[in-house]
């Protein structure tokens, strides 16, 4: 029976609804499996539970002529074992399982081949190319907020902030933030970060099929932040290649860091001055 239900799933059904398809990056088929293996569980957990209630229910019901409270049952020592030590061990392996798949998405990647900085400010991102460009000194995005038409609020998705990425390389996003707390998410990848004001936060991940994927604040940030989009784009090496010179004949070499931010009162930074 179980063959036959499985056999009649489509492919997002089989993926528990989640976004995207199979391998968009090395983690997200990893993620779709635990994500369906834990409903799994959880749904057999279920028909259990509704079935001892539906049971109880029926066979200890009130009876036609009987009066007061059916016969009670207390202390039966066999069920409080079986019921204490049955979600402990569900709750053990949820944790195993989780901590196992999150220490090999946080796992830092040794000399990867794309380094990126990418700064959130309200409402839009900056995306700093490192280590390319001429003498390697970085090559710089610099992102504005959607853009509506007027005449019917629609999006203009050719002027989104766009992070271009080339296919089967390794890459490590820096996530820093200009002012307040943002949220770096692409849902096709499954996974998403917080931009914190004073702190970096890491992903690490290998982009393995070619295409466009929305991004989005994931955050609460302000008046904007539902205009707070990009897209990443995965392109092949030679585009992706081709892409840096382009920065590079616009002019837009070197980096643009932390000396954009907004948000001065960070930790390590001095007070601002009293000026009464």
């Amino acid at each position: 029976m179980l063959v036959v239900v499985l056999a009649g799933c489509t492919q997002a059904q089989l993926r528990g609804y989640m976004p995207g398809e199979p391998g968009i990056t090395n983690h997200t088929d990893r993620i779709a499996g635990l994500w369906t293996t834990s409903w799994m569980v959880l749904m057999v957990v279920g028909l259990v539970t509704w079935g001892l209630i539906i049971w109880v229910a029926v066979v200890y019901r009130r009876r036609k002529g009987q009066t007061g409270l059916p016969v009670q049952l207390r202390y039966n020592m066999p069920i409080e074992i079986l019921y204490t030590i049955v979600p402990f061990i569900l709750i053990i392996g949820f944790f195993s399982f989780t901590a196992r798949d999150q220490a090999a998405i946080e796992e830092p990647t040794p000399n990867p081949d794309v380094q990126v900085e990418v700064f959130a400010k309200r409402w839009a991102w900056d995306f700093n190319y490192l280590n390319v460009g001429p003498n390697g000194d970085g090559v710089y995005y610099q992102g504005i907020q959607a853009q509506e038409f007027d005449h019917n609020d629609s999006i203009d998705y050719d002027r989104l902030p766009t992070l271009v990425l080339p296919v089967n390389k390794t890459v490590e996003i820096a996530l820093e933030s200009r002012d307040v707390v943002h949220s770096f998410w692409v849902p096709d990848f499954l996974y998403k970060k917080d931009n914190v004001p004073g702190k970096s936060n890491y992903m690490y991940f290998t982009p393995q099929k070619e295409g466009t994927y929305a991004g989005k604040c994931a955050e609460l940030c302000g008046e904007y932040h539902s205009l707070m989009l990009f897209n990443v784009e995965v392109v092949s090496e030679a585009e992706y290649e081709s892409y840096i010179q382009s920065l590079v004949d616009a002019g837009q070499t070197g980096t643009r860091g932390a000396e954009y931010n907004v948000n001065t009162n960070q930790p390590g930074i001095e007070a601002p001055e009293h000026r009464g």
